[in-house]
């Protein structure tokens, strides 16, 4: 049963596969369930179990989900080509992710994609992608540091949106670790945010009923910002009103 003032919010796991003195694990980056718990939110975590009955089943226990980041989507298992610069995410979680995300839109469960999450939720919605940065848009900004260190830039926010509602009008800084960003936005999505060279650093849903977020930036991680728990908080109050909603019409 949801819990009477905090939101259920599942998180999807990562997947290390097994080497050769080790076997599999799963994954979880501590930030995203203490980010949830001190935005008001119960955070649980989601296998990649790969079954989409046992999926059902945690999500009718979940009252939103927020898809974490990772390595990347194989290019080739999304009919799009392959690139020497792509870290392919084990097969096992892919697997899960495409049945997790599609059944998330199905049912229109409250959403955050964060990283390779936002890059989910925009192929599942017929999006597109670029594969390498570097290579599709030598003109753009830095978007990581080379040596894998911290690396912030300025993210231009789209009057009107759901993000303007949660930061205001402006612009903010944020953490940026990635290579690949969305090329084309997805039916039914729109562009939350852009990047001063143009790369698009957020997408949502264009339908207002479906809470339906994607920021390509970290606001779990350790260098996040006092702003960061604003998309965290708009996010679990969001979920909080749906699951309201859902008992008030039963």
């Amino acid at each position: 049963m949801p819990h009477p003032t905090r939101p259920w919010i599942a998180i999807n796991a990562d997947l290390v596969p097994a080497g050769k003195t080790t076997c599999a694990y799963a994954r979880l980056n501590v930030g995203y369930f203490d980010a949830i718990l001190n935005a008001g939110g119960l955070p649980f975590i989601l296998p990649p179990l790969g079954k989409e009955a046992e999926i059902d089943a945690l999500l009718d226990r979940a009252d939103g989900v927020v898809l974490s980041g990772g390595l990347d989507m194989d290019p080739r298992r999304h009919g799009l080509p392959s690139h020497a610069a792509v870290q392919p995410m084990a097969q096992r979680r892919d697997d899960n992710d495409r049945l997790l995300v599609r059944r998330i839109i199905e049912r229109k469960i409250p959403v955050l994609g964060i990283g390779v999450g936002m890059q989910q939720l925009n192929l599942a919605c017929g999006g597109g992608l670029y594969m390498h940065l570097p290579e599709d848009q030598p003109r753009a900004m830095p978007h990581r540091d080379a040596t894998g260190g911290p690396h912030r830039h300025a993210v231009l926010l789209e009057p009107g949106t759901r993000m303007e509602e949660i930061y205001g009008a402006g612009e903010i800084r944020v953490n940026s670790t990635h290579h690949q960003a969305v090329r084309v936005v997805g039916p039914n999505l729109r562009v939350g945010a852009r990047a001063p060279d143009g790369i698009i650093e957020a997408i949502e849903g264009a339908d207002s009923d479906w809470y339906c977020v994607g920021v390509q930036w970290h606001p779990e991680s350790e260098s996040a910002s006092a702003l960061d728990m604003q998309l965290f908080e708009s996010f679990i109050q969001a979920c909080l009103r749906k699951s309201q909603s859902l008992e008030l019409a039963a």
